[in-house]
C-alpha cells in the first residue's frame, strides 16, 4: 500500500518484483529509507493524501518532535503517543521481570539527559513538582552531567526513596555516574522493580558500576523515535524483536568483517497511521544469536546476541577492518580503574584515547591502554592518550564513546545480494 500511496516511494515502485513474489524478496528489493529521504519529503510526502497534518495537530492526535543529534542525524518526526505507548506495552512481554510489574499506570523514574526527554534547566534546580508528569518523575534537568553537584546527586537518591518507582529508566552513562557517587559515599539507594537501560549504548564498565549500587534486575530496551520499540532484552540476556509492531530486515557483513552474524538492520514499523516508513535505516549494527534460539523460550522474530553500536561508532584498523563499539568496549572493559573513556580516530592510523580515571598510577594505565588498542588496531597504530577530569555528552545529549573523523562507507563491508 505504501508504494502506491506515499509520494516518497514513487521511485521505488519500479524496484518491486510484484505481489506474486514472496514478501521477503519484495522487501529485499527495496533500498533503505534514510533520514535524508525523510527530510526531503517531510511531512506530506511521507503520508497518504487523505491525512492532514494540521488536523492531526489541532485534534492533538499527533505532535511534531525533533530528534536529537548532529545536523546530519537530526530530523522532525510525527509523534503519535497512542501508538508509541502500545509499542512499549508490546515490548514488555519480551522480559519476564518487567512483564510482571509494568501496568501502564506504574510509577516510573527517568534518569536521562533532558535534551532527549524531560525538562531542561541548567541555571536553576527545579523542584520535584516541576519534574513530574503524570506517572513519571524526571530525576535530572541538567544537559551536562559533568556539572552535577553532590547536592544534586543526593537529591536524586532521596527522590528515588520518596517516589519509589516500579521502573527506573536511565541513560547508562548517567546512571553509572550516579552509581559512582553512591558507591564512593557508601549511600543506600531504593531498589526499583527493574532498571531499563536505554537511549545509549551500555558500556561494560558502566554496567559493572550500576551493578555495584543496584541489585534490581536490569534490561536494555532498543528503539528509535521513528520506529518505536524494536528489541527488548529478555531475562536470559538476548534481544528479542517486538514482532507485533515492526519488521526487521538484517543485512550481514562480509565474512572477513564479521558476517554473517554481524550486520546492520532496517526497520519497518507496523500499525502507525501517521508513519509509513519502509526499511528505515536506523544506523545500528547488531549480532544475530547463532543458534537462533534463546533459553527463555521466546522464538518470535529475530533474536540478537548483542547490539553492537552504531555505524557512526565504527573505527578502522590500520589495515582497514571495521571495529564496532562492541568489540572496542569489550577490550577496554579489561582495563581497571576507568570511569569514562572516548576514542577518536583522527586518520587511518592515528587514534586519540581520552580517559577519566580516579587512580593515581596513570603511567601503568597508559601503557596498558596503549597495548590494548594496538592489539585491536594494529602494531603500527599511533595511540595518543589524554587524561581528562570529565567527559561531557555531545550536543545530542548522548555520550560519545567512539568515532572516526573521516567518512566510513558501510556498504564496503556489507555482503552484496
Amino acid at each position: 500500500m505504501a508504494l502506491n500511496k506515499i509520494a516518497a516511494y514513487r521511485s521505488w515502485k519500479a524496484l518491486d518484483p510484484g505481489a506474486d513474489c514472496p514478501i521477503d524478496l519484495r522487501f529485499a528489493a527495496m533500498p533503505g529509507l534514510t533520514k535524508q529521504d525523510i527530510r526531503e519529503h517531510f511531512p506530506q510526502g511521507m503520508l497518504p493524501a487523505e491525512l492532514d497534518i494540521s488536523r492531526g495537530l489541532t485534534g492533538r492526535e499527533i505532535d511534531l518532535v525533533d530528534t536529537s543529534g548532529t545536523t546530519d542525524e537530526k530530523i522532525t518526526n510525527i509523534w503519535n503517543q497512542k501508538w508509541w505507548d502500545a509499542s512499549e506495552r508490546s515490548s514488555w512481554k519480551l522480559n519476564s521481570y518487567i512483564n510482571k510489574i509494568a501496568t501502564g499506570e506504574h510509577r516510573e523514574a527517568i534518569l536521562a539527559n533532558p535534551r532527549n526527554v524531560g525538562f531542561i534547566s541548567d541555571d536553576v534546580d527545579l523542584p520535584i513538582e516541576k519534574r513530574r508528569l503524570a506517572r513519571f518523575l524526571y530525576l535530572n534537568e541538567k544537559t551536562d552531567p559533568a556539572t552535577w553537584s553532590p547536592d544534586l546527586m543526593n537529591r536524586m537518591v532521596k527522590e528515588l526513596e520518596i517516589f519509589q518507582p516500579v521502573v527506573l529508566e536511565a541513560n547508562p552513562s548517567l546512571l553509572s555516574r550516579l552509581c559512582r557517587y553512591i558507591i564512593d559515599n557508601r549511600l543506600s539507594v531504593f531498589q526499583p522493580g527493574i532498571i531499563v537501560l536505554t537511549y545509549e549504548y551500555t558500556a561494560e564498565f558502566q554496567y559493572s558500576q550500576i551493578r555495584q549500587a543496584f541489585r534490581a534486575p536490569m534490561t536494555s530496551s532498543y528503539g528509535t523515535t521513528e520506529t518505536g520499540y524494536v528489541f527488548m532484552e529478555c531475562e536470559a540476556g538476548k534481544f528479542h524483536q517486538n514482532s507485533d509492531f515492526c519488521r526487521v530486515d538484517f543485512e550481514p557483513f562480509k565474512t572477513q568483517y564479521g558476517g554473517p552474524l554481524l550486520g546492520r538492520i532496517m526497520v519497518t514499523p507496523f500499525d502507525n497511521p501517521w508513519c509509513y516508513y519502509i526499511r528505515f535505516d536506523t544506523g545500528d549494527l547488531v549480532c544475530l544469536e547463532e543458534s537462533g534460539q534463546c533459553p527463555c523460550g521466546r522464538n518470535s522474530g529475530i533474536i540478537l546476541a548483542s547490539i553492537n553500536g552504531r555505524k557512526a561508532n565504527l573505527t578502522l584498523t590500520v589495515e582497514g577492518k571495521p571495529i564496532t563499539l562492541f568489540e572496542l568496549d569489550h577490550a577496554m572493559s579489561r582495563l581497571a580503574g576507568i570511569d569514562q573513556y572516548k576514542l577518536i580516530q583522527t586518520d587511518l592510523r592515528t587514534y586519540e584515547l581520552h580517559l577519566v580515571s580516579p587512580g593515581q598510577e596513570k603511567d601503568h594505565l597508559m601503557l596498558e591502554a596503549e597495548q590494548t588498542l594496538k592489539n585491536i588496531y594494529g602494531a603500527k597504530a599511533v595511540i595518543n592518550i589524554f587524561f581528562d577530569t570529565d567527559i561531557s555528552p555531545e550536543r545530542s545529549g548522548k555520550h560519545l564513546i567512539s568515532k572516526a573523523l573521516f567518512p566510513i562507507d558501510i556498504n564496503n563491508y556489507l555482503e552484496q545480494h
